[in-house]
């Protein structure tokens, strides 16, 4: 009886057994089902329709892969016809290209999120389109995932590093085009990260030096900047393809096992590192259509495995040593233009069949390839080592500059971040005394000279700035097509242009006037060009050649500085956009800031005397911080006329941008309308100085402060 019970006990035990692994492998096939739906029925899984058979037993093709263990999905690999190739693309369904309207991106990753036993998720070419979502991090037991050559967009979400089973992570060819998350590290196991053709911005994450296991890194064909870090505590990279990126520092150290490095077209400069001659496992080495100098190391061409080495397309100059050894295995040498003179060395001389070597371009003893006169080359070297170039442009073009800098190059960073300087402690002390707060006198205010001690910029050593040709700027704007045109304010239209090197600028374009001083105007200039600061555009250089001249016959120069994309000062005075217009205490902070770069500390006294009209057009943009916009839009002359209307609280009411009238107290408001009286005064010799104009922002600030603070007490209590 005994043996009885215990079969009926063991039959109970099967049955139960074999009804859950058939209600399991059934679950996970209607998982599969919806993810063809979710896909809109690709071709690739028309086998799934009524098919009757053990899904896991289904042959490979190159389209579908499903791997099963224990009836559970481990595999899923699709791969569609929909390639991801579409310039156009701006975030919404193309037909015929990407999935429809209705796809809902959300719906599928959280049917794939089901799928918990995945280990190998591939969704190829299948024109899926929209946000990567954070809850893909649900498949924690993922090994791979390649999602490859679809529309996805917006950032990859950080989550994914949450993911710590994760050894090969693939994004290519989708449109991502936010930052490389800085926390992979958290990946220990990640071997191969490939990233390849996105819009990804910002720069090189240092997290990523830290991921000891990777073994692969393609981050090209994307808009990466800045400097790459050093690489070489990854001793397992073998290969590292950065190309066509605009990563501008130095090259760093690289992993001595690196097998291939892929750097073309970037802006790496300086001199080749000694290290990389030292790079015994290289086969392929790329470092083409960048802005690198001096003479290339000789151990470059005698590395044991290399096979390809191409260093086209910099600023190489020297000779190469008479007796220069090639390796072996060198099949593709390209030297081609750079600067490098003296003779070819007998292994690069292409007499022979057993490699090809390229070197037109340069100014190289030979009479194979075509070559450049000596001169060419020297030339060239003279303008790199920083030769002064002469200046043309007019005076007083350059005291409207300043004012075009300030309102085209103040970034909004921060804006509740600001940190707020105080006074010393004597200089306060002095100021409360002689004029207790409940009536300090503007007009004092605007004349004091007890300025406070702030950090100065870094202007030695900076280059002056560059001299342009007119063909640069026009190939740089498309012969100023209408399609680079950003605007035109009173000082002349602005373009903007990409440079050869792939650097985005922008391009005024102004009339010159032909009564003031060239040299004047060449110490100006030196001088913005060396000033480097959060808020100000940097002056890259200018063009006065080319007799361009404009409908009155007035001659016309151009004036090249940074390209700013996050839009300007002006543009966060606008009520067109509410939620970002400034309040009157982040004005005051910006402001601040701008006034003490313009501030021309470090320079001499018979210098500092040039800065006249630039506190007179520091003075309009004090005056559009008041007004906005919109009313400094109707011009300087109406400006002027309306600064009497600042003498009454009815006037004020009139004038002032209502958001500064909501925001601001009325004496921090009356300091700063008395110094933006006083700036912008006809007569230079009654115009403050930036000292003076500095000193008064400030305290307008600590008032504002106090203010603030005064009514967060009061809301409290």
């Amino acid at each position: 009886m005994g043996y009885f019970y215990l079969f009926v006990l063991v039959l109970i035990s099967w049955s139960c057994h074999f009804l859950t692994t058939n209600g399991l492998q059934s679950y996970q096939i209607q998982l599969l089902l919806q993810i063809r739906k979710h896909l809109e029925y690709p071709s690739e899984l028309q086998i799934l329709e009524n098919y009757n058979g053990d899904l896991c037993n289904l042959s490979e093709t190159s389209h579908l892969l499903i791997s099963c263990q224990d009836n559970f999905v481990t595999e899923l690999k699709i791969r569609g016809n929909k390639l991801a190739n579409i310039s156009g693309f701006n975030g919404y369904a193309i037909p015929g290209k990407t999935l429809s309207e209705t796809f809902s991106i959300d719906s599928l990753v959280t049917t794939l999120t089901r799928l918990t036993s995945l280990r190998v998720l591939s969704l190829v070419s299948l024109g899926i389109w929209g946000p990567l979502l954070d809850k893909i991090h649900r498949l924690y037991s993922l090994e791979l995932l390649d999602l490859s050559s679809n529309f996805m967009f917006g950032s990859i979400p950080s989550q994914i590093s949450r993911m710590v089973k994760l050894q090969t992570l693939t994004l290519d060819g989708n449109y991502f085009n936010g930052t490389i998350p800085d926390t992979l590290d958290s990946l220990s196991n990640l071997t191969v990260l490939s990233l390849r053709g996105n819009r990804l911005k910002g720069q090189f994450p240092s997290s990523i030096c830290r991921i000891l296991s990777l073994t692969d890194i393609a981050l090209c064909h994307n808009k990466l900047t800045g400097k790459l870090p050093d690489l070489s505590s990854l001793t397992r990279l073998r290969v590292l393809d950065i190309r066509e990126n605009q990563f501008n520092s130095k090259l760093p150290v690289m992993p001595q096992g690196l097998v291939t490095a892929l750097l073309a077209k970037n802006l790496f400069s300086g001199d080749i590192p000694a290290q990389f001659g030292a790079l015994s496992q290289i086969q392929h080495l790329d470092l083409s259509s960048n802005h690198l100098s001096g003479t290339p190391p000789s151990a470059l061409f005698d590395l044991p495995s290399i096979s390809y080495l191409n260093l086209a397309s910099n600023g190489l100059s020297g000779s190469f040593l008479e007796h220069l050894t090639c390796g072996s295995k060198l099949g593709f040498v390209d030297i081609s233009g750079n600067k490098l003179t003296g003779g070819l060395p007998s292994c690069l001389d292409n007499k022979s069949n057993k490699r090809v070597v390229k070197y037109g371009g340069n100014c190289l003893s030979t009479d194979g390839q075509q070559q450049h006169q000596g001169s060419y080359c020297k030339e060239a070297s003279t303008r790199r080592s920083g030769r002064k170039i002469a200046l043309l442009v007019s005076v007083g073009v350059v005291s409207v500059l300043l004012l075009m800098l300030l309102a085209f190059g103040i970034i909004i960073l921060f804006r509740r971040c600001w940190p707020r300087r105080t006074f010393e402690t004597h200089i306060w002390q002095k100021a409360v005394q002689e004029n207790p707060p409940t009536g300090v006198s503007p007009e004092l205010l605007a004349n004091a000279r007890f300025i406070s001690e702030v950090v100065k910029l870094g202007a030695q050593g900076a280059p002056l700035c560059r001299l342009f040709t007119m063909e640069e700027l026009e190939e740089a704007t498309n012969n100023f097509d209408s399609s680079m045109f950003m605007g035109e304010g009173s000082t002349g239209k602005l373009y903007k242009g990409r440079l050869e090197n792939g650097t985005y600028v922008a391009i005024r374009s102004l009339s010159l006037l032909k009564k003031h001083s060239t040299q004047n105007l060449k110490v100006r200039l030196d001088f913005l060009s060396k000033i480097h600061h959060p808020h100000l555009v940097g002056l890259l250089g200018h063009c006065n050649d080319g007799g361009v001249q404009d409908d009155s016959g007035a001659n016309k120069a151009f004036l090249v500085y940074e390209y700013v994309p996050n839009g300007n000062y002006h543009m966060h005075l606008s009520e067109t956009s509410p939620e970002k217009v400034l309040k009157w205490s982040d004005r005051l902070a910006i402001l601040i800031d701008v006034a003490k770069a313009a501030k021309g500390d470090g320079l001499k006294s018979s210098q500092r005397k040039n800065l006249e009209d630039d506190v007179y057009n520091f003075g309009f943009i004090l005056l559009e911080s008041l007004v906005g916009p919109i009313v400094s839009g109707k011009g300087e002359a109406f400006l002027l006329n309306e600064m009497a209307s600042f003498g009454s609280q009815d006037g004020r009411k009139r004038i002032v941008d209502p958001t500064v009238l909501t925001t601001c107290s009325q004496e921090s408001l009356s300091i700063v309308v008395s110094i933006t009286g006083k700036c912008i005064c006809p007569e230079p010799s009654s115009r403050p100085s930036f000292a003076d104009v500095l000193w008064n922002l400030q305290y307008a600030a600590q008032v504002q402060a106090a203010a603030d603070a005064d009514q967060k007490s009061d809301s409290a209590s």
